[in-house]
């Protein structure tokens, strides 16, 4: 690992470690801003969906009781191996909410925890579902640029505190250190991304889009960031054209594979000039999906293909030590290949 890079770890490692014990209170504040008992003991907690579930492995896998879905033979690859098998357990929030609450009281959490949206409607179902359930249910802020903090509410709510400022630490270091280069780079000379989902490349995140926070917390300029709505929206080949980005990233393997033979997309300066990229995905996307603390895996990967010149760090050491770090599983040279290929 770089130097630079090694001595941010080590840093928040020991600054974490040598924290006095924080005092314990009787609730949280959650990224609503609902004040949320801390259970006496927590030992089991539901996940209400993929980004609560990826956050509270990476801080506190023994406390997980499932996975919203169950991984697959090669997601748990990268994951401790009694946990990544645990089973399927259903979520309550997003699309397709397969966990009713008689499931949920059936396996007896401590703690119902959510990560993503603190909208008042994701707050209301909250209040309804513990209500309901008499079982404390925290909703956190999901976006990007709070993970630190979120780190540090769900260290309180699990009484992890100490590795929850480890991990917290990691992160604002590590975004720190990219923002104080990109800084540099004069905002006309920042490249326009355009972030293509699914087979045929035409879904993509709007601007503001939890979808694209990564690419536009590096400074790039989200080519869709005019277009009207919010989240994900589909959208022509030509409006694509007329946009004429630089680079494309992408999390869809089947579109990687062929936008460059297909001679509608021909016009596009990215494929043009071989700047199409598929983002790793192993155990969890590097960009999105789901969109959790995983996509702290993707920040140097996009920050070394935006900003060439400027990041000339070895991904495949900052890869292995974010995994070992977060995931608690050192990967192969092997298994390095396949992540970083986009394979999965």
């Amino acid at each position: 690992m770089p130097a630079i890079d090694r001595r941010l770890m080590i840093a928040g490692t020991g600054a974490a470690l040598a924290a006095p014990a924080l005092a314990r209170t009787p609730f949280v504040v959650d990224g609503a801003g609902r004040h949320v008992t801390i259970p006496a003991s927590v030992e089991r907690v539901f996940p209400a969906g993929p980004p609560a579930a990826i956050l509270l492995y990476t801080l506190a896998p023994d406390l997980l009781i499932g996975w919203p879905r169950a991984n697959r033979p090669e997601e748990r690859e990268f994951l401790l191996p009694e946990i990544g098998a645990r089973p399927e357990v259903g979520r309550i929030t997003g699309r397709g909410n397969t966990a009713n609450l008689e499931l949920v009281l059936a396996l007896k959490p401590d703690l119902i925890l959510d990560a993503g949206s603190v909208r008042r409607t994701f707050a209301e179902l909250a209040d309804r579902v513990q209500e309901q359930t008499r079982i404390p249910y925290a909703l956190l802020d999901g976006s990007f640029h709070a993970t630190a903090g979120t780190y540090r509410t769900l260290g309180q709510l699990t009484g992890r505190e100490r590795r929850a400022a480890q991990l917290a630490s990691w992160c604002d270091d590590t975004m720190g250190s990219l923002v104080a280069r990109i800084e540099k780079v004069h905002p006309d000379s920042r490249p326009r991304v355009y972030y293509a989902r699914g087979p045929r490349g035409l879904e993509t995140g709007l601007a503001g889009s939890i979808n694209v926070e990564t690419v536009e917390f590096l400074g790039a300029v989200n080519v869709a960031r005019g277009a009207a709505g919010s989240g994900l929206a589909n959208v022509s080949l030509e409006q694509v054209l007329a946009w004429n980005p630089e680079v494309i990233v992408t999390i869809d393997q089947t579109f990687a594979a062929n936008v460059r033979a297909d001679p509608a997309w021909a016009g596009v300066r990215a494929v043009r000039e071989g700047r199409v990229h598929l983002s790793p995905k192993l155990p969890f996307g590097w960009v999105d999906f789901p969109p959790s603390v995983n996509r702290m895996a993707g920040l140097w990967w996009l920050a070394k293909l935006l900003y060439p010149a400027l990041f000339p760090e070895d991904i495949r050491a900052l890869t292995r030590d974010f995994y070992a770090l977060f995931y608690q599983v050192t990967p192969s040279e092997a298994q390095l290949d396949r992540v970083l290929e986009g394979r999965g």
